[in-house]
């Protein structure tokens, strides 16, 4: 472009007009930036709400729409800034050439870019933004609530897991690493019905034999009722203490176990791995509010929530499900709801109820007899054996598609 037009373009807008125009357009992209870094800190939907549930999805894809167009804004103005900067500067320097003039405006226009972003960090991290917006009545608090990081990378976790982007075992371990704060010891302890305890007033030779014929190498030992734990015995504690003994009989079982360890059933799995971590111990005991014995908690427990079953070649080889030829599982009544779906993909509440007995009866409301059916979720149950107030064993069969199933609070009898 000749110069005489670059010289008629300068001289249509007077030298602090045009210095004022390119503050402005800076100005206008710093707020852009500003409002944008906000928004990006800014709280939303509650997913523990029924509207939050869904919100959480439908909030994050608008609100990248959002921060696009504040980011594309930003842009523009900054590049508009800077072609009109370059227009008057090269008005001014066009005897030292284009190339020249256009260097030095774009290069003091990328500074000041720069300045404002930097300035634009600040305010919204001071909260300028929302005190700016609040004195035209509008609040930000208002549409919106908090958002923890966890919950908002578990609703990018399902927008991604919807695409099909995210492999079905990276979802579950992601997952489960998000809900260890939302789950207690509770959920995921060894019931004391289940637990292997060891009598302190067993002979040694007794132990031994217990000890080897455990899958385990941490037992709880008790005196007098299995209630009453006073320690815990490790194999190798066992076996040190009674290596080059010659009589064996006189070992003090309680001697060689180490304290119990015991931990409120309310306890988070996140803050019990981290007592785990801290402590450098594998094995606790739970106790309600009341300072009863409820059952025990690993450290393996917990991080099977996270990766799922770790299985050795002590391990019991039994699970508790068992598929049938029609499709169905027969399913012992203890089989935790989260292992359940963790192994068939499946998606049973087990907000309200720890095991697939639980589940049950929390929603019919009452301990079904042998022989009943129940319809819920998507599900058939129906009770196979019931031993006095437990539910031992069932058959659990998923229901076609096109079945029509109601969204019934209290399931009815099939």
């Amino acid at each position: 472009m000749p110069p005489d037009i670059w010289q008629t373009a300068w001289q249509t807008w007077a030298p602090w007009q045009i210095a004022a125009l390119v503050c402005g357009l800076l100005a206008a992209a710093a707020l852009l930036s500003a409002i944008r870094l906000t928004l990006a800190r800014a709280s939303r939907p509650d997913p523990e709400s029924s509207e939050g549930q869904t919100g959480v999805r439908r909030a994050l894809p608008l609100r990248a729409r959002v921060l696009g167009a504040l980011f594309v804004g930003n842009i523009l103005l900054n590049t508009a800034a800077a072609v009109i900067a370059a227009t008057a500067l090269i008005a001014i320097l066009s005897e030292q050439g284009f190339a020249s003039a256009a260097g030095v405006a774009i290069g003091v226009v990328s500074l000041a870019a720069v300045l404002a972003e930097a300035l634009a960090r600040l305010a919204a991290r001071a909260g300028c933004v929302e005190r700016v917006f609040g004195l035209v009545g509008l609040r930000l608090e208002n549409y919106a609530q908090k958002l923890s990081f966890r919950e908002e990378i578990r609703g990018r976790l399902d927008l991604l897991d919807q695409d099909g982007d995210v492999p079905n075992t990276e979802r579950q371990m992601l997952g489960g690493l998000l809900d260890l704060g939302e789950m207690t010891v509770f959920d995921v302890m060894i019931h004391r019905t289940k637990m292997r305890t060891i009598d302190a007033e067993l002979p040694v030779q007794e132990v031994v034999r217990e000890v080897l014929a455990s899958p385990y190498t941490r037992l709880p030992v008790f005196r007098g009722t299995p209630d009453n734990i006073i320690g815990v015995l490790h194999a190798k504690d066992l076996f040190r203490a009674i290596e080059g003994r010659r009589e064996r009989a006189r070992i003090d079982i309680e001697a060689v176990a180490s304290p119990p360890w015991f931990v409120p059933d309310t306890t988070s799995l996140r803050d019990q791995l981290s007592a785990f971590l801290a402590k450098k111990q594998h094995f606790a005991l739970v106790v309600d509010e009341y300072g009863d014995l409820m059952g025990l908690v690993t450290l393996e427990d917990i991080l099977e929530e996270i990766v799922g079953e770790i299985g050795d070649e002590h391990d019991v080889a039994a699970r508790g499900v068992r598929p049938q030829a029609d499709g169905s599982l027969l399913v012992d009544g203890s089989v935790p709801v989260r292992d359940l779906n963790r192994m068939m993909g499946w998606a049973l509440p087990d907000e309200e109820a720890t095991t697939v007995a639980g589940l049950v009866i929390h929603e019919a409301q009452a301990i079904p007899e042998a022989g009943q059916a129940f319809t819920f979720h998507g599900f058939r149950f129906e009770v196979l054996r019931r031993m006095r107030n437990r539910i031992v064993a069932l058959r659990v069969s998923r229901l076609p598609a096109s079945d029509p199933v109601e969204p019934v609070t209290r399931p009815r009898a099939a």
